[in-house]
């Protein structure tokens, strides 16, 4: 997983860079060329852009020498840990599956929860069949771990 996100966060910063270095630089010589800079909006925009490239950039460079310190082998290999993916089984019976990543990367949407949300820290150093009590700002949720997957590659069951 750890070079999983390496690989991923190198190529994001090859495809921002390709755009703060080739694309964005046309886009601003072409608003220039429409005159006074202190009222163009299309000026202005593709400096902010700039500025939000340069910013997603570092941190992304930031969050690849992070990854490099990582010590795998501080991370529990049989309970929930960074990395892990948890299939969880809800009090209504409906399977959950959340993989369990660092704060920036959390994505609801496909099923990455931050280490540092409610569940997340309440997940930390689970192990399959324990039971999970999460306070969270919707009440308190009750969950059993049905099977969890480690950074390291083995299933737990």
């Amino acid at each position: 997983m750890k070079a999983q996100l390496v690989k991923r966060f190198e190529d994001e910063i090859r495809e921002l860079e390709l755009e703060l270095k080739t694309q964005l630089p046309k886009e601003i010589q072409r608003a220039r060329e429409h005159g006074d800079l202190r009222e163009n909006a299309e000026y202005k925009a593709a400096k902010e852009r700039q500025e939000y490239l340069q910013a997603r950039i570092g941190m992304l460079k930031q969050r690849v020498a992070q990854l490099s310190l990582l010590n795998l082998d501080r991370i529990p290999r049989d309970r929930v840990g960074l990395g892990s993916t948890v299939h969880l089984k809800d009090a209504d019976g409906e399977t959950l599956v959340y993989q369990l990543v660092m704060p920036e990367d959390a994505d609801g949407d496909r099923g990455w929860i931050s280490t540092a949300s409610p569940i997340g820290r309440a997940l930390l150093n689970k192990e399959a069949g324990d039971e999970v009590h999460v306070r969270a700002p919707n009440g308190e949720r009750l969950y059993e771990v049905l099977k969890l997957t480690t950074i390291h590659g083995g299933d737990d069951e």
